[in-house]
C-alpha cells in the first residue's frame, strides 16, 4: 500500500526549478492519484520511482504535514505550475516540444495557441487511440514518433493512472534527454476547451469544488466519495502501527 508519509514529495516551487537538466520524470500526486494508487500496484510504482513528485492538491500538503511525512511539501503545485514553469523556460532558449495525449481536435488547438503564447518552440504533437490500453505495435508507433522528434521537453496527457504508467512502462524505449511530465487536465486547460477555476478558487484550494460545480455528473464519484476515502486512508496511516 502506498504510504504518502514515505514519499519524496518537491517541497516547493523554487525546488522543482533546480530540478536537474536531463532525462527525469515529473508526476503529480492529489487525493484521487493517492486513492487510485492504494489498488494500483503498477500506478503506485510509477509515483515511487518517479524523479519529481509534486502536491497537485492542497489536501496533500495538509496530510503531509498531519503525517508528519518524510517529504513536507509547502505549498501547493499544480500541473498548471509546471507546464508555465517549463514552457518559459524552453521559450527562453527556444526549442521542441512534444504533447503526447489527448485528441486531433485539443492538439490542433494547442499547436494554435502555443504559436502565440511560445513562439521560439516549435511543437509536434501525436494522438493516440482512444482505449484503455495500448497494443505493443500501438507502443512502438508512438515511441517512435517522439524519439524522431527527441524534443527538449515532453507532455503526456492521457489521464491519471493511464498517463503514469504508459510513461514508467514506456520509459526505457524513450530515447530523449528532457523533462517528462505527466499533466492530463493541463492539455484541455491550455488547448482551452476547458475552463480553469478563478484565481481565488485556486488560492483557496476549492478548484476541486469548482470542478465537481461545473461537471457534477461526472465529478460527484471522484470528489464526494473519493473525498471520503482520502481521509480514511489517512487515518489508516496515522494510526498505523507501521
Amino acid at each position: 500500500m502506498l504510504k504518502l508519509r514515505t514519499l519524496s514529495i518537491v517541497e516547493s516551487r523554487e525546488a522543482l526549478a533546480a530540478l536537474p537538466d536531463g532525462k527525469r520524470l515529473i508526476n503529480t500526486i492529489n487525493a484521487h492519484s493517492f486513492n487510485t494508487a492504494q489498488k494500483d500496484a503498477l500506478f503506485a510504482e510509477a509515483l515511487i520511482n518517479g524523479d519529481a513528485l509534486i502536491s497537485d492538491g492542497a489536501s496533500i500538503v495538509k496530510a503531509c504535514k498531519w503525517l508528519k511525512a518524510n517529504s513536507m511539501p509547502k505549498e501547493r503545485i499544480s500541473g498548471w505550475d509546471l507546464f508555465e514553469l517549463e514552457m518559459k523556460r524552453l521559450e527562453e532558449r527556444g526549442g521542441k516540444c512534444f504533447f503526447m495525449g489527448s485528441s486531433e481536435g485539443c492538439l490542433e488547438r494547442i499547436k494554435k495557441r502555443a504559436a502565440v503564447d511560445y513562439p521560439h518552440i516549435v511543437v509536434e504533437t501525436y494522438s493516440p487511440p482512444y482505449k484503455p490500453e495500448f497494443t505493443d505495435e500501438e507502443n512502438r508507433e508512438i515511441v517512435e514518433a517522439i524519439n524522431r522528434v527527441n524534443p527538449d521537453l515532453l507532455w503526456i496527457g492521457m489521464t491519471a493512472p493511464k498517463q503514469e504508467k504508459w510513461a514508467y512502462s514506456q520509459w526505457e524505449n524513450l530515447e530523449i534527454h528532457c523533462h517528462v511530465g505527466t499533466i492530463g487536465a493541463v492539455f484541455d486547460f491550455f488547448a482551452g476547451t476547458v475552463a480553469r477555476a478563478p484565481m481565488w478558487w485556486q488560492r483557496n484550494g476549492l478548484e476541486w469544488l469548482y470542478r465537481f460545480l461545473k461537471e457534477p455528473r461526472r465529478m460527484w464519484r471522484r470528489y464526494l466519495i473519493g473525498n471520503c476515502l482520502f481521509l480514511l486512508n489517512i487515518l489508516k496511516e496515522k494510526f498505523s502501527k507501521e
